[in-house]
């Protein structure tokens, strides 16, 4: 394969990676917060740390990223979010993407890639919660009910977080065997 194939090839799989982060963001349960847009129980933080593991980084955080904006602006009440989720979702990917690639043997190391989920996870969550914590500051509120509202979201990211380490590993693994079978992990990654 030359050159352009490849790039080609790994714009494609990064274009496919982001269009299943903002679909997969879609299946959601919502909780409504007393203030500012509600927060949620979803599957995207799986294929954001997923894009991470199979693409690397860059080119995962990319994807991460760009799904998470699309899923904001696609929704009126994230829409002022999206470029903070963008940036967020691309550190989420980008941290685990750069974890796992540490690793001797990449992909083969489940205790290493279970620390690269969540460590991606973790960088996720941070953010998450300090900008909704500064947000809810800004507005006025007072201590106590804007670290409720932390709170709460912290028990629904934290699930999600969970959700998302759990699930992604060995959806990594599964994909990653079937990849190197078919000679596939090397040409786009």
């Amino acid at each position: 394969m030359d050159k352009k194939q490849s790039t080609i090839l790994q714009i494609s799989v990064t274009g496919l990676m982001a269009a299943l982060v903002l679909i997969s963001s879609m299946f959601q349960i919502s909780i409504p917060l007393p203030v500012g847009p509600d927060t949620r129980l979803h599957l995207g933080n799986v294929f954001c740390l997923l894009s991470g593991f199979l693409l690397g980084p860059v080119r995962g955080g990319l994807a991460a990223g760009i799904g998470s904006f699309f899923f904001d602006v696609l929704n009126p009440m994230h829409l002022a979010g999206a470029p903070f989720t963008f940036l967020f979702k691309f550190l989420m990917a980008f941290t685990c993407g750069k974890i796992s690639g540490i690793s001797q043997h990449p992909g083969k190391n489940i205790g290493f890639l279970f620390l690269a989920a969540a460590a991606g996870s973790l960088t996720y969550l941070v953010l998450y919660l300090f900008k909704g914590f500064v947000e809810n500051m800004l507005l006025g509120m007072e201590f106590a009910p804007a670290m409720a509202i932390v709170w709460t979201k912290f028990v629904v990211s934290g699930s999600n977080a969970v959700i998302a380490v759990i699930a992604s590993v060995p959806l990594c693994i599964v994909i990653r065997k079937s990849l190197n079978r078919s000679h596939l992990l090397q040409k786009f990654s």
